[in-house]
């Protein structure tokens, strides 16, 4: 039975947010458009590592990331570089971060956190059995290695706590951890097996998910940049862009690292910082299959086997947006490989580099629900590195909060608004 209309939806931004939004408003009976400031070929959604992280329950601010950050920042190949800027967005957020890094915001937040990616995670498991949709879900697990005892005392600590918090987490050596993967050698003290944990293609997911939008009604508006809104008391009567005037009776702002920007013509503060992260895909040999997805602990890089081959992503540069690929930090990547994959030859890939900006929040933690000053927008961005892993859950609430409807994970500390003061 076709749902009935309940009005209209101008979602901005076609990365993963805002496509499982128009997914699940247009299930439940809204017109949908969606207007993308580039085209959707051209997000951060595509070239991530792809993994569906219930283990990620530990927001970026956290203890000790300040101070290994600062290590970091004088190695040309780390995986996390802040640029030198006298920009005061930049100082904002930085002191913001500080203020969080601690154990309290860390324990008060993982509960959440966990529970978002498990819903999203169940939800793709649905998305997977739909007619049309096959984007490499594997929920085989993640595996996390560590090469250093540092590390691996870390490790057991965050292992117990995520035990705790009811995840399905293995502690293993070196010797079990070569036995998940009985193809490569491996080079490492050992790790944890995060059963909770999966993976999928993003290329295969976003454009099976627009191909079903499409189909579905959802109307896309490519190389439309929003410029302006014109507001009606508390509410967002049109959005004015490149392409023209849109009206509808309720707006999703789902633009990734640009949330800022858009949530200030507004007048809202919402800090976000993007975070450029690079991947590139490699050809392993037939005898070198990677069985599960993994994490090399101390390089920060995510290893992601998908489309035949293995996709190496990582590196976090805070800063102003901008087309530059700094070399080093892929070279960084590139030789961290065989200290963890020794019958691995991963060369820097000169043309294939990709890159993307995460939108890193202050507090590590998305931005979800409603606006208090206009009440017809609401928010879906803001979640850093779980972009792909919180997509299907955020466009799921974002379809409940339209319906007035309570959701399946409690949001309160999610709201989109905590820094306009």
């Amino acid at each position: 039975m076709k749902a009935e209309n309940k009005g209209t939806v101008i979602i901005i931004g076609g990365g993963i947010a805002g496509l499982s939004s128009a997914f699940y408003l247009v299930q439940d009976g809204w017109k949908v458009s969606v207007l993308e400031q580039y085209t959707l070929e051209n997000n951060c959604s595509y070239g991530n590592a792809g993994m569906l992280v219930p283990s990620h329950f530990t927001p970026l601010a956290a203890p000790g990331v300040v101070a290994q950050g600062i290590r970091w920042m004088f190695d040309k190949k780390s995986p996390f570089y802040v640029r030198p800027s006298l920009s005061w967005n930049l100082l904002n957020w930085g002191m913001n971060f500080l203020k969080h890094a601690n154990k309290r915001h860390v324990d008060r937040h993982a509960e959440v956190l966990r529970d978002a990616n498990q819903y999203s995670s169940g939800l793709y498991n649905e998305w997977a059995k739909m007619p049309g949709f096959d984007f490499e879900l594997k929920q085989n697990g993640i595996i996390l290695l560590y090469k250093t005892e540092a590390v691996r005392h870390e490790e057991i600590e965050l292992a117990k706590r995520a035990q705790d918090l009811q995840l399905d987490v293995d502690i293993l050596d070196a010797e079990a951890i070569q036995g998940l993967e009985p193809h490569i050698k491996l080079d490492v003290l050992g790790g944890t097996f995060y059963k909770c944990d999966g993976k999928l293609y993003p290329p295969k997911l976003m454009k099976q998910l627009i191909a079903y939008l499409k189909d579905a009604g959802v109307t896309f508006h490519e190389q439309t940049a929003v410029t302006k809104f014109l507001l009606s008391g508390k509410k967002v009567k049109e959005v004015i862009t490149t392409k023209g005037h849109f009206a509808a009776d309720e707006v999703v702002l789902a633009t990734g690292a640009s949330l800022s920007k858009m949530a200030a013509k507004l007048g809202v503060k919402m800090p976000i910082m993007p975070g450029k992260g690079y991947s590139f895909m490699y050809r392993p040999s037939e005898s070198h299959r990677l069985q599960h997805a993994a994490l090399l602990l101390e390089a920060r890089v995510a290893v992601t086997p998908m489309d035949g081959q293995i996709r190496f992503s990582g590196t976090m540069e805070l800063g102003s947006a901008n087309d530059r690929i700094y070399r080093n930090r892929v070279q960084g990547i590139v030789e961290s490989v065989p200290k963890y994959f020794p019958d691995l030859d991963v060369q820097y890939p000169e043309d294939k580099i990709w890159f993307g900006y995460r939108p890193c929040s202050p507090d590590g933690i998305p931005y979800l629900g409603r606006l208090d000053k206009v009440s017809n927008v609401t928010v879906a961005g803001g979640t850093g590195m779980m972009g792909i892993s919180l997509g299907p859950a955020f466009g799921k609430i974002v379809a409940d909060t339209l319906a007035n409807q309570p959701s399946e994970v409690e949001i309160k500390t999610f709201k989109p608004d905590r820094f306009d003061y």
